[in-house]
């Protein structure tokens, strides 16, 4: 397996949000929908996925900055070839458990109630608590990293997407409505096999939002610029808005400027918490050849006056 810190191009040193704009980076840059039939591709997006996996999680980069896991995750001996336990010999290197050259003593008996024994080793490195002598407690499987875009509608209406996780399996996953860009979903128990009769992990799906071509999000709220003719904008009336849900009418009142907020209440997000609202801001727009007939009007009219008198 790679260094996980190589495979997302970070140093050691690299901050947690620095990790995970590495990652949705590449993600995004290798995910399979966009290499279909590539099975290159899927290996280097497997890798990503992996990499993230370790390096995502504080305590399996700790786990393996201090040399306790590799970089496949598993414990640093552990064969999984080898029915899923360690290579013969002292896991931590040198000897047998028991001592020898290089090796660590331990023993069962040894300091009764004192400090953790090897089996207590054994069992954190397995990924359980102290559970009493001779007893450890296997892992539960491991977590699997996977990235998604989606559109800004399905972030705010829901849907399913399938997934490609890093052990090659395909699933479909509900992407609930209002997810945000950013936001990591838990889908419990499609993870990696627990070992032991342990659970099985989890998936950590990071997903990210298209942008909108004239909607923003603003918190459950959705923003947006229309544009309005000056006759609208001069005496008011009703003009079409599109919302996620399908257009509706808006009453434009008389003698609207530019910058203008009109507020559509429920045409936002549609949060179970709180629902939000669609904030309209009004752009005065004139047409893209000139009218005549209107510069006529406007040579001919009488009404002057001084739109920056308060800049004064």
């Amino acid at each position: 397996m790679k260094d996980p810190y190589e495979v997302l191009g970070v140093t050691k040193s690299a901050s947690e949000a620095e990790i995970k704009k590495a990652f949705r980076g590449l993600a995004k840059k290798h995910h399979p929908d966009k290499h279909a039939g590539d099975a290159a591709a899927q290996k280097r997006f497997q890798e990503i996925s992996g990499a993230y996996d370790i390096l995502g999680d504080k305590q399996k980069r700790a786990q393996f900055d201090s040399g306790v896991i590799g970089a496949d995750g598993n414990p640093k001996g552990f064969d999984p070839r080898a029915g899923g336990g360690f290579r013969q010999g002292n896991p931590f290197g040198g000897g047998a458990p028991g001592g020898g050259p290089g090796g660590f003593h331990f023993s069962f008996d040894d300091n009764p109630g004192g400090p953790a024994g090897f089996e207590d080793i054994f069992a954190d490195l397995m990924g359980g608590g102290r559970r009493g002598r001779g007893q450890p407690r296997a892992a539960r499987g491991e977590d699997f990293a996977a990235a998604v875009t989606v559109s800004f509608d399905e972030s705010a209406s829901g849907g399913t997407r399938r997934v490609v996780l890093q052990n090659g399996e395909q699933i479909d996953v509900k992407i609930p409505a209002g997810v945000k860009d950013g936001q990591t979903i838990r889908v419990k128990g499609r993870g990696g096999a627990g070992r032991g009769g342990t659970p099985n992990g989890d998936i950590l799906l990071t997903v990210s939002v298209a942008a909108h071509p004239w909607m923003t999000r603003d918190g459950n709220d959705i923003r947006m610029d229309l544009p309005v003719t000056l006759k609208e904008a001069a005496l008011g009336g009703k003009v079409p808005v599109p919302t996620l849900t399908g257009t509706v009418s808006l009453s434009v009142p008389p003698n609207s400027n530019t910058g203008t907020v009109l507020r559509l209440k429920g045409k936002g997000i549609a949060a179970k918490d709180a629902p939000g609202d669609l904030y309209v801001r009004l752009v005065v727009s004139l047409p893209d050849k000139p009218d005549e007939s209107l510069k006529a009007f406007l040579e001919g009219w009488g009404h002057d006056y001084d739109p920056r008198a308060k800049l004064r």
